[in-house]
């Protein structure tokens, strides 16, 4: 139940415009628009949108591949118009959403894990365009984040068309630039640049395994070549040389499928967590490397978490990836850009 003004009037109650008295409401509702007021005063669209559902359907490797057709009958149960788009690589399905938004669909959902939250935000990030998640990926961590039912995919679908009916939320972001400035990317999550990113590199560049098993090989395989790097980092513009396993910045409390790295952090408050792991042996590193899923291992001494508005990072032979996508070789600047997204949660 809405509040709102009509002429001098107030008034309170979900209103039809164009209805006259003794129209019958199924012919009212179908070609008139139904909306309410909240108590600012501010319109708040009850009536059904068009929505565009991106759909990765090898996310977590194939393992939710019903996802898609699940969220698409959900929402045109719901009344919602909808526009679902497929593809063969991410690159195609990419194209075809940049071409759908070009229309201004009142709302993108996207099905997948964080490869497709980092699609999301980095073709809406600073506009108008509000997105919903359906996470069935890997990862996950938007989701987690938001404080999604992750594991449950019918709960999560049946979260994303509820939350459809509420205002969406407008959640900060970080800001990838290159030096040069020529290059800009966005993340929800994280940016990592160190050991996780190297291992990334790697199992990006296997061919076998296939599968999540890569990843775990490529791990493995990393962690006997496991020694520090040499950073350059600057935090809000006082410049360090620090020694470190690996420097993360992150703009929520999770990566790599809940592990807490940055408990504290926070999506709404315009501050980005600085991460840095110091240098320790490899027993030390597996023995440390469970607590992170509970995010107790923030009190260890090789742990230093700082909060910061703008951050450059540079080494040598590091790739950054952020939100699970890579971005490029560093050196990068990241600062954070409050409420450059709008969420439905």
């Amino acid at each position: 139940m809405g509040y709102g003004v009509i002429g001098n009037t107030e008034v309170s109650g979900t209103f039809v415009l164009g209805s006259s008295p003794g129209t019958p409401a199924s012919k009212t509702l179908a070609w008139a628009r139904v909306f309410s007021f909240n108590r600012d005063n501010h319109e708040v669209t009850s009536s059904p949108r068009h929505i565009v559902v991106a759909i990765n359907p090898t996310a977590s490797f194939g393992k939710n591949p019903l996802a898609g057709e699940q969220t698409v009958a959900a929402l045109e149960s719901a009344g919602h118009s909808v526009t679902a788009l497929r593809a063969e690589s991410f690159d195609l399905l990419a194209g075809k959403l940049n071409r759908a938004l070009t229309l201004t669909p009142d709302a993108l959902v996207v099905v997948g894990g964080d490869g497709m939250v980092s699609l999301a935000v980095n073709m809406l990030a600073q506009t108008s365009i509000p997105f919903a998640v359906v996470p069935a990926g890997t990862g996950n961590d938007l989701a987690r984040g938001i404080g999604l039912p992750v594991g449950n995919i019918t709960a999560c679908i049946s979260a994303m068309v509820e939350s459809l009916d509420r205002e969406p939320e407008r959640l900060d972001l970080g800001r990838i630039t290159s030096t040069d400035g020529s290059e800009v990317r966005w993340f929800a999550s994280i940016l990592s640049a160190g050991f996780d990113a190297i291992v990334n590199e790697r199992a990006n560049a296997m061919t076998w395994p296939k599968g999540k098993s890569r990843y775990t090989l490529a791990l493995l395989r990393e962690l006997f070549a496991l020694k520090p790097v040499r950073y350059r980092l600057t935090v809000d513009g006082d410049s360090r040389e620090e020694s470190a396993m690996l420097i993360s910045i992150a703009n929520n409390s999770t990566m790599g499928g809940g592990m807490s790295v940055t408990p504290e952090a926070s999506m709404r408050d315009g501050l980005l967590d600085v991460f840095v792991l110091r240098p320790l042996s490899r027993l030390r590193f597996l023995r440390l490397f469970p607590r992170v899923f509970a995010g107790t291992h923030v009190s260890e001494p090789e742990v230093l978490i700082q909060r910061a508005k703008t951050v450059t990072l540079d080494a040598p032979g590091i790739v950054a990836y952020a939100d699970g996508e890579r971005v490029w070789a560093l050196p990068v600047q990241v600062d954070v850009v409050p409420a450059a997204v709008r969420v439905f949660i």
